[in-house]
């Protein structure tokens, strides 16, 4: 586990030299940032963003700095990070996902979930897009919108899309992570809040395999389909999509709901011609699916869409991996209050933006060490896993230099807890402000 961890550790801090020899590129004035010899050089303000707890900007200079006297002061730090582009820290995340070896596969396939989260930041009146004034006592506040796609065999982010609340979409934020990916096989998990025939068609012309909840009642995919009337199902549907509106086609949709569909002009599909001339004959696009229909409780069923073969992934087997999906909501709880992503050092969107992507690539660096940590199992009835909340904080300190690699691999091991399979707790959600930089943790 040590020669992994140095590989993590070697990976990070070259892909850091690889920009500060550029800092042209990711300055916001190019030729003047970052070109005089200065104690918070390019180097030091990107590694001290990626070393940043829940504390304070004070603190977390005195930790880099190894409690040095002389250390720079946090306006210092300010000034400097205000010089850096928020795609830096976007840059310096999309670079370290590329060169981990995070390559593990689920039966060939890189199990991979998409899902979103709200961001709570300080309340800006000036920013309709993501701010919301006070409401039946509430104070106001502003929310940006963490879109991510997570790696669930090798529990890494492997990309992020931000977006400012108010104009959320996270149909788009999925689409534009698509085409950004460069992975040939895959396994998308999503939920209800995906679904829809556009995103089908763009995994579908991906190459990849999907497995999406969708909804049972109205506005949704199976409200416009002819599904059996037992509990349980597993239906085939081979669905030809156009845009067309003759009166013959609306006819033949009409007659055979499970074969042909009309896609309304308003409704995004680039796999088909916005405008059909008279003559020019019917466009279809097929798209191949099941629908699938489990009881997950006494009282409770679930239906999702899918292109995973039957044969393979019968009705039973995607109830066990739409259950992995989870594992992505785990790693939001874990990414805010482990890794401090409520705890925001800026009011700045800029430079918030720069956190975040900070943030998602020391999660990927924690767990890449963690996962390759040797669990002794002693004599107990449960399996054990690393303490991540505590193996976060190891891991920031050996990026600093001031844990050895064997420390590390010593210290990791002795941080072990239980796993406890099939517990459950129901959510609560609470309403939460933004913590004054004045009251911020030791």
């Amino acid at each position: 586990m040590s020669s992994q961890a140095a590989k993590m550790k070697k990976l990070m801090k070259t892909t850091i030299l690889d920009m500060a020899r550029n800092p042209a590129q990711f300055a916001r004035t190019p030729g003047k940032d970052f070109t005089r010899k200065r104690k918070l050089d390019f180097t030091s303000v990107v590694s001290i963003l990626l070393s940043m707890s829940g504390g304070s900007t004070a603190n977390s200079l005195m930790d880099y700095f190894k409690f040095d006297p002389n250390t720079a002061s946090a306006s210092a730090f300010v000034q400097q990070r205000a010089k850096l582009k928020p795609e830096a820290m976007e840059y310096l995340f999309q670079r370290f996902v590329q060169g981990s070896p995070a390559k593990k596969t689920f039966r060939g396939y890189r199990l991979l979930a998409v899902d979103g989260s709200d961001l709570q930041i300080f309340a800006d009146p000036n920013d309709s897009e993501s701010y919301y004034p006070s409401e039946n006592g509430q104070h106001p506040y502003s929310l940006l919108h963490l879109n991510a796609l997570y790696d669930l065999e090798n529990r890494v982010y492997i990309d992020a899309f931000i977006q400012k609340s108010r104009g959320c979409n996270e149909h788009k934020a999925l689409i534009g992570m698509l085409d950004r990916a460069t992975i040939l096989h895959a396994v998308l998990l999503a939920d209800r809040g995906y679904e829809g025939y556009y995103n089908l068609a763009h995994v579908q012309e991906k190459g990849w395999k999907y497995l999406f909840r969708i909804r049972d009642g109205t506005h949704g995919i199976a409200s416009g389909l002819v599904l059996p009337d037992n509990d349980e199902f597993d239906l085939s549907v081979e669905l030809h999509l156009t845009r067309r509106q003759t009166k013959d086609v609306k006819a033949l949709c009409s007659a055979n709901p499970n074969r042909y569909r009309c896609i309304p002009a308003t409704v995004t599909f680039d796999y088909l011609p916005l405008v059909n001339r008279k003559h020019d004959p019917i466009s279809f696009y097929k798209l191949s699916f099941r629908v699938v229909r489990f009881r997950i409780s006494e009282s409770s069923l679930e239906t999702v869409v899918t292109n995973l073969s039957a044969d393979t992934f019968p009705s039973e087997e995607l109830k066990k991996l739409y259950a992995r999906r989870w594992g992505i909501e785990t790693s939001f709880r874990q990414l805010k209050y482990t890794l401090g992503l409520i705890h925001f050092h800026a009011k700045k969107v800029e430079h918030i933006y720069q956190e975040i992507f900070a943030k998602l690539t020391m999660y990927n660096f924690s767990e890449l060490i963690t996962s390759h940590v040797v669990i002794q199992k002693p004599n107990s009835k449960y399996s054990y896993s690393v303490n991540f909340s505590a193996a976060v904080h190891i891991c920031r300190n050996f990026f600093l230099g001031n844990v050895s690699p064997p420390e590390l691999e010593a210290l990791l091991s002795r941080l072990l807890l239980p796993v406890r399979l099939g517990r459950s707790n129901s959510r609560k959600p609470v309403q939460r402000s933004p913590f004054s930089f004045l009251y911020r943790v030791a």
